[in-house]
């Protein structure tokens, strides 16, 4: 009987370390799951019982720039046990696909008879393209409501333009937090203040089935622009209030002494998600001058040198920076048809007394290309991009692919995820360059314009 005992309490011990080592490496490889990711969100919406939000409140957290979008959980009371790093099956209400860092949570869909009686809790985390988590959960953030205060009733406007370097654009990109359960939206864009300048001009108006807008025509002139937002349903019927109008200046008269003319990658966005009134992904903000911004995204060699005089000559900069010609070479364009086209930009620039400064072609990553946006790149790229720069680098540039280390010969992921538009570390990189190179560039600049002013008297 003794020895029996002896037997199961040796197994029993064993089984227990066993399970003691399972439970032990599962914990230290959830730690380690955890310290991989980036820091969790934070500068959640607080709120208390003195200080509640609506039944439609809008929720905010920091932006975080790596995130491609984020992951939004509720709970109708804080759980015992909580995982920062797995969903969790004490949730009420979960939302994916939240592309902003704010979100008009629909709590009348899933909290009715929480609210306005007990407080909710919620947490969000950043997840990558691919649907994993970048960061863990957020602490619990506590979530006060109460019926006296106002729902969202519109569309709030989030574009800031005119806040510093790089947020002046030629075609701006509208921006606003949607109200939840809304596919539709009307926008309409003024000269003067519809709400206070009775001589207030509706120049357009646009529709949208996103809460974010590319406005495909350049928006310049000496008023103020404003523009304001309401929700509709498919026929386009009012939905919603209008937003307050959202004032934006792109003005020839401010006498701007610098322009930057290309496509997508100085129109600023990357990360996927992030467009060019996320003024971090411009690499115009970065720089330690004050520019306008003339670009378009989407714009091929032919596409910029059409839109040079509509575009570039009502502002009539003295330098203009031009990065144009990668999405021409990526589709397999012949390198010698872009490189007219920078000739042709070029000349319209000397004869407008512009000087133009050309920056050579950062490298793009195939792969990155074709798994982001499902786009081909041609096979010779690579040559294609080596031609166009060679002739740039003999003319008055700036070398800004020389910003980027090229390890395997490609941009690399950690500059651009998506392997076209450089992220935030990338478009820091290119400000930095032009700003080391400024000062001498401009000294080439204005000695070949002064060459150039010689030579056509000497022909006259």
């Amino acid at each position: 009987m003794c020895s029996h005992w002896k037997y199961i309490k040796y197994w029993g011990m064993v089984a227990l370390v066993v399970i003691v080592c399972a439970c032990l490496g599962f914990y230290i490889k959830a730690r380690q799951d955890y310290f991989a990711l980036a820091p969790a969100p934070a500068g959640l919406t607080e709120t208390t019982a003195t200080e509640p939000l609506s039944y439609s409140p809008i929720l905010a957290w920091d932006k975080d720039s790596e995130s491609v979008y984020y992951e939004i959980e509720f709970f109708a009371e804080k759980p015992m046990f909580l995982s920062a790093t797995a969903e969790s099956d004490k949730a009420i209400f979960r939302s994916y696909a939240i592309f902003q860092n704010h979100y008009n949570a629909p709590l009348q869909s899933f909290a009715t008879d929480l609210l306005g009686k007990q407080p909710l809790y919620w947490r969000v985390r950043g997840m990558d393209l691919d649907g994993k988590p970048y960061t863990p959960f957020s602490e619990l953030a506590v979530l006060w409501t109460s019926g006296d205060k106002e729902g969202m009733g519109a569309p709030e406007p989030l574009t800031d333009y005119n806040n510093g370097n790089g947020s002046v654009l030629l075609y701006p990109v509208y921006h606003w937090i949607p109200l939840t359960g809304m596919v539709r939206y009307e926008l309409q864009i003024y000269e003067g203040n519809p709400l206070t300048d009775k001589d207030a001009k509706l120049i357009d108006t646009l529709h949208t089935d996103v809460a974010e807008l590319y406005d495909a025509n350049p928006r310049y002139s000496n008023r103020d622009f404003y523009w304001r937002v309401r929700a509709t349903d498919e026929k386009d019927v009012p939905t919603s209030r209008w937003s307050l109008p959202k004032r934006f200046r792109t003005a020839p008269t401010d006498r701007w002494e610098v322009g930057v003319l290309g496509d997508s990658i100085s129109h600023g966005g990357g990360h996927y998600s992030y467009g060019p009134e996320d003024f971090e992904f411009s690499w115009l903000r970065y720089l330690n001058f004050p520019a306008i911004n003339l670009s378009e995204s989407g714009d091929t060699i032919q596409m910029t040198v059409k839109r040079f005089n509509r575009d570039v000559l009502p502002f009539q900069p003295k330098y203009l920076l031009i990065l144009t010609g990668t999405n021409s070479l990526r589709g397999g364009e012949d390198p010698k048809v872009v490189i007219e086209g920078l000739k042709e930009i070029q000349q319209r620039c000397r004869e407008n007394n512009i000087r133009p400064i050309l920056l050579t072609l950062p490298d793009v990553n195939p792969d990155n290309i074709a798994h982001v946006f499902h786009e081909p790149t041609a096979d010779d790229w690579t040559e294609r991009f080596q031609e166009v720069n060679a002739y740039i680098r003999t003319q008055v540039h700036i070398d800004t692919a020389a910003a980027f280390p090229r390890p395997d010969g490609v941009l690399p992921t950690s500059f651009a995820m998506d392997g076209l538009h450089p992220d935030v570390s990338g478009k820091k990189l290119m400000g930095a360059k032009v700003n080391s190179s400024w000062d001498e560039v401009k000294k080439q600049a204005d000695e070949e314009m002064e060459k150039y002013e010689e030579e056509k008297e000497g022909l006259n």
